[in-house]
Order: structure tokens, then C-alpha cells, then sequence
């Protein structure tokens, strides 16, 4: 089986190398980026603009192969498998990123939250939706032990948080 994705647009950010970018947005609120859609695109648009947040999905363009195994940013001590962990060198590169939605101009979203490298491929906007993807009894396995209320005060950059000493719960 062949699958194929074309690029709807393309993610601006002010981010150039992996080393420098955060690695979730949500520890980077502040971060500012624009998601240009190619023109055929826009009348998908529409309505977009009554949404306070969007799942992006993307290609991760400069990823570096494939590892199955791979130290975690969160956890740089043990290698866990690239299905428990958000890593960009996956059997398939594709990125999701939930941003917030500042303004809507033409072709243009302006978002908060950027976790991505600037000229990313973008393959699909979805909206946040409160009541279909927030789920109150979820567990977030190895996740759950790391200091997260800590890396949200860090500079949660890959090259910062290998500066850290973290200890798990």
C-alpha cells in the first residue's frame, strides 16, 4: 500500500534548530508563529475562527531516520520506546501540536504556542475540541513522575533541560 500526503501549508515560527525549539508549546505559551495555507485551502477556513485552540498536523521535514528507541527530552536518562514519547524520528515524521488560535487574516492563522521548526510542512488543521479531547481520567505513564511543574519554569528547550538534573517523584 502507497499512502501519499501533500502539504496544505507551511509553519512559520521563529524556531531554526531542533536544540533551541520547546519541545511542547504549552511550556512556551508565549511563543508567537503563523500557519500560511495554501490558497486552494482557505475556504477550509471557514468557521475556524470561533475556536481558542487547533491540532496541527505536520511533517517532520528534518527529522534524522528512525529509532525506535530514543532518550526522551523529559527524561534524558532512560530510553523508552518511540511510541511512549513525542520524539521527531519516527517510522512515520508526523507532528501534532495543539496552538492557541489568535486571529484568523485570508490565508494566515496566527497562533501562541509554537512548538514547531519555522518552514514545516503542514498536512491538517483540526479544532480543539473541549468536550471531545480532554479526558479527566487519563495517565500519561512515564510522564506522570517527571517534575513537569519544574520544566514549565525552565527554558524547556532539548539543550536546557540536558543542563538539568531532574529526579523522578
Amino acid at each position: 500500500m502507497d499512502i501519499r500526503y501533500r502539504p496544505i501549508g507551511i509553519i512559520h515560527s521563529e524556531y531554526t534548530n531542533h536544540e533551541e525549539t520547546p519541545i511542547q508549546g504549552i511550556f512556551n505559551s508565549s511563543s508567537k508563529g503563523e500557519v500560511e495555507l495554501f490558497p486552494e485551502y482557505v475556504p477550509g477556513l471557514n468557521d475556524l475562527e470561533s475556536f481558542s485552540h487547533i491540532i496541527l498536523l505536520y511533517h517532520f521535514h528534518r527529522a534524522t531516520g528512525c529509532t525506535l528507541l530514543q532518550k526522551p527530552f523529559l527524561d534524558g536518562e532512560k530510553e523508552r520506546g518511540i511510541f511512549a514519547i513525542r520524539h521527531f524520528n519516527r517510522p512515520n515524521p508526523i507532528g501534532i501540536s495543539i496552538v492557541g488560535l489568535l486571529a484568523v487574516r485570508g490565508n494566515v492563522l496566527e497562533v501562541s504556542g509554537i512548538d514547531v521548526l519555522d518552514g514545516t510542512p503542514l498536512l491538517d488543521i483540526k479544532p480543539y475540541v473541549r468536550q471531545f479531547d480532554h479526558r479527566e481520567e487519563a495517565k500519561s505513564g512515564w510522564v506522570d513522575e517527571q517534575h513537569i511543574q519544574d520544566i514549565g519554569a525552565w527554558n524547556s528547550t532539548p539543550k536546557e533541560l540536558r543542563k538539568r538534573e531532574r529526579t523522578n517523584v
